[in-house]
């Protein structure tokens, strides 16, 4: 896409933004936990809202911000298994675009690096991490940052989900949609919180 149409369509569409309400942790799996819980940090990025810097949008590396997190107490012992997921709210679509979803993310794992998400086994949806990725739109396990040029900024929600249940492997195997995940998770949910990273893109 060239520079001017890419402008042309962030001016039509400058008010297509903020499809919060259709994150996903707005599903039905997050009924009886509506609140974040669970305290997410992106120690080489700063804290929440902060803007990532080119090295972890398209316009650079693409890396995967590494993040740390921590369950409350009184869930921290009942956690199986934990879900991660990234996703935009202001792309100008529908529904947020999903950059990433990814599942099977060992309990005792409460960090991710970017070297995490390098492919192990493709036939497996199986990353270096020794978890799994699920679907998104350009068939790859991330889709790092790359909002319209001068639609403003994007915020780009990086989701942890603590499971009282482990998913079906043969599920987490298939490169997983977020709705079938979405849909997996219904009664599994202990709680979740998130890190939120900003990146626009400017036509200079």
């Amino acid at each position: 896409m060239t520079a001017v149409l890419e402008v042309t369509l962030s001016w039509l569409l400058q008010n297509a933004k903020e499809h919060d309400d259709k994150l996903f942790y707005t599903t039905p799996a997050f009924t009886q936990s509506p609140a974040p819980c669970i305290a997410v940090t992106a120690p080489e990025c700063g804290p929440n809202n902060s803007v990532l810097s080119v090295e972890y949008t398209a316009d650079g590396a693409g890396k995967f911000p590494s993040l740390r997190w921590e369950a409350p107490a009184d869930i921290a012992d009942q956690v199986q298994e934990w879900l991660l997921v990234s996703e935009d709210p202001d792309a100008p679509l529908p529904m947020p675009i999903c950059h990433g979803i990814f599942g099977g993310i060992n309990a005792t794992k409460t960090s991710v690096a970017a070297g995490d998400f390098e492919i192990e086994d493709r036939s497996k949806a199986l990353l270096k991490g020794g978890f799994h990725y699920g679907q998104t739109r350009r068939g790859v396990p991330y889709i790092p940052p790359r909002p319209l040029m001068n639609h403003g900024p994007h915020r780009y929600f990086y989701e942890v989900v603590a499971l009282k249940e482990p998913l079906d492997p043969s599920l987490l195997s298939s490169t997983a949609s977020r709705e079938q995940i979405a849909d997996a998770i219904v009664g599994k949910v202990l709680g979740w919180g998130m890190w939120v990273g900003i990146a626009e893109r400017k036509w200079e």
